[in-house]
């Protein structure tokens, strides 16, 4: 009797002992826990790439006084504000992503409605003007700006050039008609706005002068008519304001 009790409390204290190990043990092995998640940087947005894009707005202003070296004081007729618009391609590169230094160039065309200014004075002498007109323009620029992540504010300038037609009176003159072509510079600056990583949107202001590529405008006096003919290319001196959209080809 005494032996089976011994026997039934060391199979008792057995018992507990392994009833105390097991949780022990099971503590001591590693848990399952779930991977942590990958890390995912976020993009810096950057304005580097080639673009294209079209833009629309008004020019203001024009025409422009000179001294006619046997007439005096040449004054071409003015024109109104005309509508503007046509397409550009260009390239930007910046130098931090995000925020940072942003050079570029562009170049565009672009058509114009200003027409034909018919008439001129000269002192205050109504003079007919059989010189061209200026029906386009285009740029060749550089810009410098700085990006404030998906905003560029940039200044522009460069090479401006544009030609034109001749109204129908011209046909009346039997002498040479100088060329239509002209050139000069451009100055100004915008805004450009990331609507997505390749779709942005811009508005711009441009001062743009046009020369006369020499001589003193081309005014002659015509004694069968009794009357003063403009002949040249006046100087046009006009503002653009315009908006545009652009497209990016490239974003590296």
């Amino acid at each position: 009797m005494t032996r089976l009790t011994d026997t039934l409390g060391l199979a008792g204290t057995l018992a507990l002992t392994v009833a105390l190990a097991v949780p022990a043990a099971a503590a001591d092995l590693p848990r399952r826990v779930a991977a942590p998640q990958a890390f995912t940087p976020v993009a810096v947005f950057t304005w580097t790439g080639f673009y294209a894009g079209v833009t629309a707005g008004a020019g203001f202003g024009g025409g422009g006084s000179f001294t006619d070296a046997t007439y005096g004081t040449v004054t071409p007729g003015s024109r109104d504000a005309a509508f503007v618009g046509g397409g550009q391609i260009g390239y930007n590169y910046q130098f931090t992503p995000g925020s940072g230094l942003v050079i570029g160039a562009e170049a565009d065309i672009q058509g114009t409605t200003f027409g034909h200014a018919p008439s001129g004075l000269v002192g205050t002498t109504t003079f007919t003007d059989v010189g061209p007109s200026l029906d386009w323009f285009g740029t060749v620029r550089g810009r410098i700006g700085y990006a404030f992540d998906r905003f560029l504010v940039y200044g522009t300038g460069g090479f401006a050039y544009g030609g034109g037609s001749r109204p129908a009176t011209a046909s009346v003159y039997t002498g040479t008609l100088p060329g239509t072509f002209r050139t000069g510079w451009t100055a100004g600056g915008g805004i450009d706005y990331a609507i997505t990583e390749r779709l942005s949107a811009r508005i711009e202001a441009l001062y743009v002068g046009l020369d006369r590529n020499g001589g003193s405008g081309g005014l002659v006096y015509d004694a069968g008519t009794n009357a003063y003919v403009g002949l040249g290319k006046p100087k046009a001196e006009f503002g653009v304001v315009r908006a545009g959209l652009n497209y990016r080809f490239s974003t590296d």
